[in-house]
């Protein structure tokens, strides 16, 4: 590791000294909590922080994190199910309060510029030790509450094993107390206690009295040769009530006297209100009751919104409202002017030292003065919506100085601490209700919406309303992909095998905007080098002596966001994309190019290997179709899709994806499988359409028809394999989304013979 990204490390963790010495001596946070506000009055009891147990001996598990139909819901009750030795059916998740004990500590180091080969287990470098393990200790004090970055399986794995083992342990030592035997004789099992010598047992609800604050005598996780449960299919839980209509997601919320409000935001980004022309007039129409100016929330647009007693007439009304817009104050952001200056940027970086260098090794510099063969690439990607099917909504009320807070949310505790700085009062006075996400994907990381309707309600003190972004808002203020751009060289040898390859990218910085809007406190010190612009580029498994690896970081116009495996989501485009043009150069098939880089990446080698196998890698296919690959790794998860290609009228179309992935330790295949589907539906969806073009400031995409997803017409037929793993669980809701643009930009040119280095994918006339 460079002395610029020790640098990077040390001042992420606070600077020098003997405070953060004596700090980092201290032993960590637990993590086990205090079940005393699991404890209600209908004698459910509380053993610990996660883990309670009902009168009719169910499970109550603490649940902080969102359900957004990931299934973590389903994976987790799983998780507790098994080391509690209880049926999963009788684990009933209950949310969370917003307290330091379920703030996401994955999350945070996964934030580190660690390529993976130091953190791998069995190798981790000191640098990366001593840096995991200050950010986790820095992120058990944070407690910040965050479901993304496919953390949470990752992050809950050991907690809730060691909290439900721990309660086991106690129920067991509850009823050695009580019968005067050995715990070592006693068995757990689907919710009993039992003594098999005596025929003795008890059901949980009888000893979780006595089991309050006992500690364990001895705590030991199940093996998994013992495993009931976990690593087999299990049906979803919640797959009933949602298809039945009953579950409740944010547009659901219903409150006694609810009124509903509906926006629009001045239409260029950073854009201001001027006159309301007609506004007596509106605030006059039945069913109106309110005409609000709405101030822009943090990296946000001012907004006018219409209160009513439905959302028809608020929306109807807000149509007939006329409104004088200003430009904004600074610069209008024009989306093809900013993406020929991202690849300007990282095309003249590659010429100096422009940009952080986020990795380095051998003499890339050298190597390429004395090359004798150089390859070189330009990639571009551009802006990108998230679009998620339900609209950005939050429902509040402001009464005798205390908010109540219905949100789909990704952050609750951010949503929380916001809705308190909006409202004017503290945080203890606001309780926050978290719902059923209609989909996340990153945009439900910001809390614009909760400020926007906490603003609206205070307009109506003692109503709850219903704050509605139509889709046309959704779509044209939302914090966006950031546009990026890649200039790729890499030094080939006599056989087209590469000696060293040089990587500088252009783009906006996710990271510090995101805390500047969301975390005010901590948007100072953490303005550093953000590695999520660079992923996908610096960490590369592929065995090239010399690499370089500096990214330009810019700012723009535009607001920008987390969406689904942010910086992964394009580099992994660039990456792949050339990686396949060295194969082509070298004449190689570019599986067996791959893996002759993998010598040192055993796990990359065995999933790109599956992958083909799978799909038949090198049998013929049918005239008019030609196969692509890809692999990468994000968030712990190395993944390998092979795309089965024909191109009809011009258009891409995917007949068959075949999957392969190492996620680890899988906790439910069903779910696995589910969420690599629903990946590279999203992927495909992006590669073929997504785009936001801005000019003049507006983004010009206002519904789905000018960004469509993938149709269900078009989804191919989609094979999952994971690799049997022993490995700690690591993410599957994201990191099956990168390879997908790379595999098809590579099938289509197996197919057709043009090189795709933009996105979205668009063919040459034939």
């Amino acid at each position: 590791m460079g002395l610029k990204r020790r640098t990077v490390l040390w001042s992420l963790l606070g600077g020098g000294g003997a405070l953060i010495v004596g700090w980092s001596g201290l032993p960590p946070r637990s993590r086990l909590g205090d079940g005393a506000w699991l404890s209600s009055p209908d004698g459910t009891l509380g053993l610990n922080g996660w883990v309670a147990i009902a009168p009719d001996g169910g499970v109550r598990l603490a649940m902080p994190w969102a359900e957004m139909g990931q299934g973590v819901h389903a994976a987790l009750a799983l998780l507790v199910a098994e080391e509690l030795s209880v049926r999963p059916e009788q684990v009933q998740p209950v949310a969370a309060p917003p307290e330091k004990v379920y703030g996401n500590v994955a999350v945070l180091v996964d934030g580190l510029p660690l390529h993976p080969r130091e953190t791998e287990p069995g190798h981790e470098t000191t640098t990366a030790r001593l840096g995991r393990w200050m950010v986790r200790k820095l992120a058990r004090e944070l407690g910040l509450v965050i479901t993304g970055g496919s953390s949470t399986i990752a992050d809950s794995w050991d907690a809730l094993r060691l909290a439900a083992a721990t309660a086991r342990a106690q129920l067991l030592g509850a009823a050695s107390m009580q019968w005067k035997l050995p715990v070592a004789e006693l068995q757990a099992e689907d919710g009993v206690v039992r003594h098999p010598g005596s025929g003795q047992q008890a059901g949980y609800a009888a000893l979780a009295a006595a089991a309050q604050g006992m500690p364990p005598a001895e705590l030991r996780l199940r093996p998994r040769a013992e495993w009931r449960w976990l690593g087999r299919p299990q049906p979803r839980p919640d797959a009933l009530p949602k298809s039945q209509g009953r579950a409740t997601y944010g547009l659901d919320v219903r409150v006694p006297g609810q009124r509903f409000a509906v926006l629009r935001h001045a239409p260029a980004l950073g854009g201001r209100l001027g006159a309301l022309k007609n506004e007596a007039a509106v605030r006059a129409l039945p069913g109106v009751e309110a005409v609000l100016r709405l101030p822009a929330p943090t990296g946000g647009t001012e907004a006018v919104a219409v209160v009513a007693r439905n959302t028809w007439l608020a929306r109807r009304a807000l149509d007939t409202l006329e409104v004088e817009f200003l430009p904004p104050e600074g610069a209008l952001a024009d989306s093809a002017a900013i993406g020929d200056a991202l690849a300007a940027t990282a095309r003249e970086a590659a010429t100096g030292d422009r940009g952080h260098g986020f990795h380095a090794e051998g003499e890339p510099e050298h190597a390429l003065a004395h090359a004798e063969r150089v390859l070189e690439a330009a990639y571009r990607a551009p802006y990108l919506a998230h679009a998620t099917m339900e609209p950005m909504n939050a429902t509040v009320r402001v009464a005798d100085g205390a908010v109540e807070v219905w949100a789909p949310t990704q952050v609750p505790g951010l949503a929380r601490e916001a809705a308190a700085r909006t409202a004017g009062v503290d945080a203890a006075r606001v309780t926050l209700h978290m719902t059923l996400l209609g989909g996340g994907f990153g945009r439900r990381l910001e809390v614009d919406h909760v400020v926007q309707a906490v603003q609206v309600a205070r307009a109506l003190p003692g109503q709850a309303v219903q704050l509605l972004w139509p889709r046309e808002e959704d779509f044209t203020h939302d914090f966006y992909r950031p546009a990026g751009a890649a200039h790729l060289r890499a030094v080939l040898d006599s056989h087209g095998q590469p000696r060293a390859l040089l990587i500088h990218s252009a783009g906006d910085a996710i990271t510090p905007r995101w805390l500047a809007r969301n975390v005010p406190g901590l948007s100072g010190p953490l303005d550093l080098p953000d590695k999520t612009a660079a992923e996908g580029l610096f960490d590369l498994p592929y065995a090239i002596p010399h690499q370089r690896m500096r990214h330009v970081a810019t700012r723009h116009p535009v607001p920008v966001g987390n969406w689904r495996s942010v910086g992964h989501s394009h580099n992994a485009f660039f990456s792949e994309g050339f990686l396949d043009e060295l194969a082509h150069a070298a004449g190689a098939d570019p599986v067996a190019y791959r893996l002759g880089l993998l010598a040192d990446a055993p796990r990359h080698a065995a999933v790109l290997r599956l992958a083909a196998d799978k799909a038949g890698w090198g049998r013929p296919l049918p005239a008019g179709r030609a196969r692509g690959v890809a692999l990468h790794e994000s968030f712990g998860t190395v993944v390998a899709l092979v795309l089965e290609v024909s191109v009809v009228q011009g258009r891409p179309r995917v007949h068959r994806a075949v999957c392969a992935l190492d996620c680890g330790t899988v906790l439910n295949p069903v779910g696995v499988a589910q969420q690599v589907e629903g990946s590279i539906v999203f992927g495909l969806g992006a590669a073929l359409d997504g785009r936001i073009d801005i000019v003049g400031g507006e983004v010009q995409a206002r519904n789905f028809p000018q960004q469509m997803p993938l149709t269900l017409r078009e989804t191919p037929a989609i094979e999952t394999h994971p690799v049997d793993s022993t490995r700690a669980p690591s993410g599957t809701g994201e990191p099956a989304v990168p390879p997908v643009a790379p595999a098809l930009a590579n099938a289509l040119f197996a197919l057709t013979g043009q090189r795709l280095r933009e996105l979205p994918l668009r063919l040459a006339p034939a």
